[in-house]
């Protein structure tokens, strides 16, 4: 395994850090509540960081990611690049690829997913309405949660058989604003005989029993494929977010007197804040693998729950440790370590919670398959 960024990867990088450093500023993120930064969201793809991810791969994506995490900038970028550059790039037909990609890469077009949570949706019939070419089904269903609805053009959704559709928020569709804990744009989406696209040809599901995790040796499907991409790309969120934490903690314990002397002195304050740097690596190192791992073709969908395992469980840990080491201003809901405590918490939300994420790895690992 070699997780050395390659040169794109690191110039990405880097472009991203001073991109997120210089706009999402706290002044900012406060002005923008639960809304994306337009601003900031036009200067990332005029900088073609969300075109660039489908050659950047899903490693090069998890470090663009840690960036954003770092800042807690408001913008639908996982979102977007997981649910439609990597999603469409992977399993979209030729036409939908042409079509799509270009609009997804320069922030005219927005796509949200539904993921992880179960599906909840069930197509109709093929039939012929106003604004519905001839033999596309339309969805009925209702998704409780869909982050950064708000923002969206388009919903990446799954059917009770795990076929993906793409859905253009609009005719049939219905959006109620909902609260997470993070700052996020959220909503409850109702479909009702919504005009839907299937993601490339549809592939009847193989063999019985679920395909969200497939063993090591299985191909995955393009339901598992995505699911497993979107908790590499959160866990890498997480480990941004967390080191955000961490850094803001350490700066504000080397500054801070207690007694004549820093609180960052304090044998207690150091073993928190090592604990905290050891749970990070932890996250980035399994996200890191789960996403090199799928750039090289190589079996990931226990990692990529290893990585997610990681993230939920350590995540909560980190950013608990950021606004205690704050003392009293931790508790300050305006102070920007607030930010990092509730996106962490959101994550781990989620990505599910960490007992029942490592439930469903000692599933797949058990069943071998």
């Amino acid at each position: 395994m070699d997780f050395t960024p390659t040169e794109p990867q690191a110039e990405a990088r880097e472009l991203a850090a001073r991109i997120f450093a210089d706009l999402a500023t706290h002044e900012r993120l406060r002005a923008a509540g639960t809304g994306s930064d337009p601003e900031l969201w036009k200067a990332l793809t005029a900088a073609g960081l969300v075109a660039a991810v489908a050659e950047l791969g899903l490693l090069g994506l998890v470090l663009l990611l840690e960036e954003q995490g770092r800042t807690t900038a408001q913008v639908p970028y996982a979102a977007s690049c997981v649910y439609g550059q990597l999603a469409i790039a992977a399993h979209g037909t030729p036409e939908q690829r042409e079509r799509l990609l270009p609009g997804i890469g320069d922030g005219t077009l927005v796509v949200t997913g539904a993921f992880p949570a179960q599906p909840a949706v069930r197509p109709s019939a093929p039939a012929r309405s106003a604004g519905r070419p001839a033999g596309r089904p339309g969805l009925s269903g209702t998704v409780p949660v869909v982050p950064w609805l708000r923002d969206a053009t388009h919903v990446l959704v799954a059917d009770a058989e795990r076929r993906l559709w793409l859905v253009a928020l609009g005719e049939g569709t219905g959006v109620e604003e909902t609260e997470l804990t993070a700052p996020w744009s959220a909503g409850r989406l109702t479909l009702h005989d919504a005009p839907a696209e299937p993601l490339g040809p549809h592939r009847p599901r193989p063999g019985p029993g679920p395909d969200s995790a497939p063993g090591p040796t299985a191909t995955p499907t393009p339901y598992a494929d995505v699911l497993a991409t979107a908790r590499t790309a959160f866990a890498g969120l997480q480990a941004g977010v967390c080191a955000g934490s961490l850094t803001r903690a350490v700066a504000h314990t080397n500054s801070r007197e207690q007694f004549g002397r820093p609180l960052a002195t304090r044998q207690a304050v150091q073993l928190r804040a090592a604990d905290a740097h050891m749970d990070i690596e932890a996250i980035r190192v399994t996200a890191y693998e789960a996403a090199w791992r799928r750039d090289e073709g190589l079996p990931y969908a226990t990692h990529a729950l290893t990585a997610a395992w990681w993230a939920s469980e350590a995540g909560q840990r980190v950013v608990h440790t950021g606004q205690h080491l704050h003392g009293g201003a931790g508790a300050d809901v305006e102070h920007p370590v607030h930010r990092h405590f509730l996106w962490g918490r959101q994550l781990d939300a989620y990505l599910g919670s960490g007992g029942e994420v490592l439930q469903e790895l000692g599933e797949v690992i058990a069943s071998g398959s």
